[in-house]
C-alpha cells in the first residue's frame, strides 16, 4: 500500500500545480480559489469547498499526482514523499512540526 507524507518540517500542502492536476485527474472544474496565509480552499464546479488538508493519504489519485509531478507536487511548506506499507496493516500518521512518518497503530491507554 502507499502513502503520501511530508518529509521536513513545515506541514502537508499541495502546489497550485499538483491542486489543478488532482482536479482534472477526478474530472473536476476549478471554479474560485479562496488563499490563506498558509493554506488555500478551492470551490469546484459541483458547488463543495475542497481542502488539500482533509486528503487521505493512501488516495490513489493524491498518490498519482505526486508520482507524476514529484518535487512540483511539494506545497510552500513541504517535501511530500509516497512511501509503501505492507498490506493490511492498521497504520497512522504522526507528525513533529510538520515532518510526518507512518507508524502501524496500536492501542494506548
Amino acid at each position: 500500500m502507499k502513502v503520501v507524507v511530508n518529509r521536513c518540517y513545515g506541514g502537508f500542502g499541495l502546489s497550485q500545480k499538483a491542486v489543478e492536476l488532482y482536479f482534472e485527474f477526478q474530472g473536476w472544474k476549478l471554479v474560485t480559489v479562496h488563499a490563506g496565509s498558509i493554506d488555500c480552499h478551492y470551490k469546484t464546479d459541483k458547488n463543495t469547498t475542497w481542502y488539500d488538508g482533509n486528503l487521505d493519504r493512501d488516495d490513489p489519485i493524491l498518490i498519482q499526482v505526486v508520482e507524476t509531478l514529484d518535487d512540483e507536487a511539494n506545497g510552500q511548506f513541504a517535501k511530500l514523499e509516497v512511501v509503501e506499507i505492507p498490506d493490511g496493516i492498521a497504520w497512522t500518521i504522526t507528525e513533529y512540526d510538520g515532518y510526518e512518518s507512518v507508524e502501524e497503530e496500536h492501542r494506548s491507554w
